[in-house]
């Protein structure tokens, strides 16, 4: 796999182009404050809502989507996926002209057809492998996020030098951007949040109902299991040393304890597997995105009735009981 650096971009590729940044979001804030403070020329693009306020304030002079999208050397789109097609039919692809580049921070809508961008255009992706909070933090700080990259459509021949120099200018290229394709970019995204991360908050939430069943108190439970931020201690020596690697930071009882009943945790390798066949499989075929759209369509009934479910669990009495705990909120 092809991995790009600091060497690999140039920035002055994007001297004398403005970069329309749709959305002051999550990524949206993040990305236009890095490519400002990179020497970006950026207008943002907003609906006039509290987003825009921010902003103004962060200053920025934001303005319709659609004269963001006309005006725009680079449209940049970081809405969510899911409102991204009506956006772009709306108020994006009738102000598209030759010559432009459209750049995605996820493959999704491009690759499950949801968006057709125009034969005309160079369409790119540049998308950072954190959430936008962090993108801000590491790039202010002198680093940046790892971020995957890639050309859909290449119309004007330059479209490899702008998506290095966005990366570049958003600090992805200081940990380095990973050539992925669009499609394996949202398939392992749509497949970590389905099938990897589902089963880990069950695993937390199932080890928190039995351990209560036994009479451990819930702060010692929650403290335990993730409020103490060992498991994201954890996580971070996995990225930065490997996966097992980061345990000879644990004391030989833990290694031990780990790899010797590692092999039945989860009910079986096969039964695992066959949850994650499952997922991958309706990630592939295209059924999830028909799901998302429909729900998105509906007001989203399904996802409102979930989060409620979450919320209401007891899981989060202890939560709110242990942070009031700590030192921080004394």
């Amino acid at each position: 796999m092809k991995v790009f650096y600091e060497h690999d971009a140039d920035l002055r590729v994007l001297e004398g182009k403005r970069i329309g940044v749709i959305g002051y979001g999550n990524q949206g804030r993040a990305q236009a404050l890095n490519l400002r403070d990179s020497g970006v020329s950026v207008q943002v693009g907003n609906l006039e809502d509290e987003y825009a306020k921010t902003a103004r304030v962060d200053g920025f002079s934001p303005v319709p989507i659609a004269d963001a999208a006309r005006d725009a050397d680079i449209v940049m789109i970081l809405i969510p996926d899911e409102v991204q097609p009506a956006v772009f039919k709306s108020e994006i692809a009738p102000h598209l002209h030759s010559g432009q580049t459209l750049s995605f921070a996820s493959g999704y809508n491009v690759h499950f057809g949801m968006v057709v961008p125009p034969k005309d255009i160079d369409v790119i992706m540049v998308a950072p492998r954190t959430i936008g909070r962090q993108v801000r933090i590491a790039y202010e700080g002198g680093g940046g996020v790892n971020a995957d990259v890639d050309v859909w459509q290449d119309c004007s021949g330059a479209a490899w030098a702008v998506t290095l120099a966005i990366a570049k200018g958003i600090g992805c290229t200081r940990a380095g951007a990973f050539h992925t394709s669009f499609a394996t970019e949202v398939e392992l995204d749509l497949f970590s949040e389905q099938a990897l991360w589902p089963a880990l908050f069950e695993c937390l939430v199932t080890a928190y109902e039995f351990l209560i069943e036994k009479g451990y108190p819930k702060e010692a439970v929650v403290l335990e299991l993730y409020a103490s931020e060992e498991p994201a201690d954890i996580f971070l020596q996995m990225a930065r040393q490997g996966i097992f690697e980061q345990m000879r930071f644990h004391s030989p009882t833990s290694q031990y304890g780990v790899l010797s009943r590692r092999a039945g945790a989860t009910g079986g390798n096969a039964q695992l597997r066959k949850r994650m066949e499952e997922a991958l499989d309706h990630i592939r075929s295209g059924r999830f995105a028909a799901e998302w759209r429909d729900e998105e369509l509906a007001g989203y009934p399904a996802l409102h009735r979930l989060r409620k479910q979450a919320l209401e669990h007891p899981i989060n009495a202890a939560d709110r009981t242990v942070r009031s705990l700590m030192p921080a909120n004394a």
